[in-house]
């Protein structure tokens, strides 16, 4: 049963907050392909020695960090716009590992210190970690939903030990109306749901195939037939595909 409060957006600017903190997340240590924050003190405040790589410190490996209130964020690096060379991607002080440099590549707008594309990445790894030592559900549905953006570069370079989450989230239907090519049958479960969840399935020529709502806030399951046409919901947050594939 989801927990009440774990519910939408909330729960995802809540953690995300929390996240903002961390300076030993996702990203920065070995298991993040050996990536080496270059960054002041914390993801949440760039400054002058952003580019100083920092080591994670072992003893607080796998511990959760103190919360604290989340600071500013570096402007979207992926923006149009013309970017820096390759070659001239280099931060203040300090170096960027392999997988640093590649995961900045064409995503660093002209003007821009690198280190501060960097942080917001790792940043974003950083939200996934607490959201999934939260609630695993509600991690995929910030992905589905676009909540966390930009969130499958940032797996792909920085945590890749989240990519399982990426790959549910492709799977999942966010909150709105979903029709043709983008329904897929099978069975899903919400995930957070609020206590004004609803959702409507429709086939050919609108005809009713089955509705629901939660008005608990628990989760629920619901199957998508091949018959489907339309499929509505609201207040539900996502829906996260049951089994591997969806």
């Amino acid at each position: 049963m989801r927990n009440p409060f774990l519910a939408g957006a909330a729960v995802v600017m809540t953690l995300a907050a929390l996240a903002a903190c961390g300076s030993s997340a996702d990203g920065n240590g070995p298991e993040a392909a050996g990536a080496q924050r270059p960054a002041a003190s914390g993801p949440a405040v760039p400054g002058p020695t952003a580019g100083t790589p920092t080591t994670p410190d072992p003893h607080s490996a796998g511990k959760p960090e103190e919360p604290a209130a989340a600071g500013p964020t570096a402007p979207d690096a992926t923006a149009k716009g013309p970017k820096t060379a390759p070659d001239e991607i280099t931060p203040a002080t300090g170096t960027f590992t392999k997988k640093q440099k590649e995961y900045l590549e064409d995503r660093v707008p002209k003007g821009m210190d690198p280190a501060a594309v960097l942080q917001t990445g790792q940043e974003t790894c950083a939200k996934l970690r607490y959201l999934v030592k939260a609630d695993r559900d509600t991690a995929v549905g910030a992905i589905a939903t676009d909540e966390i953006p930009d969130a499958a570069a940032a797996v792909a370079g920085l945590c890749p030990r989240h990519q399982d989450l990426v790959d549910e989230a492709a799977y999942a239907y966010p909150d709105g109306t979903h029709t043709g090519k983008e329904l897929r049958p099978g069975v899903y479960r919400s995930a957070s749901p609020t206590t004004g969840c609803s959702w409507q399935i429709t086939g050919a020529g609108g005809e009713e195939l089955s509705s629901g709502r939660s008005g608990t806030g628990t989760s629920r399951k619901i199957t998508i037939p091949e018959s489907a046409r339309t499929f509505t919901s609201t207040g539900c947050y996502a829906w996260l595909p049951e089994g591997a594939d969806g």
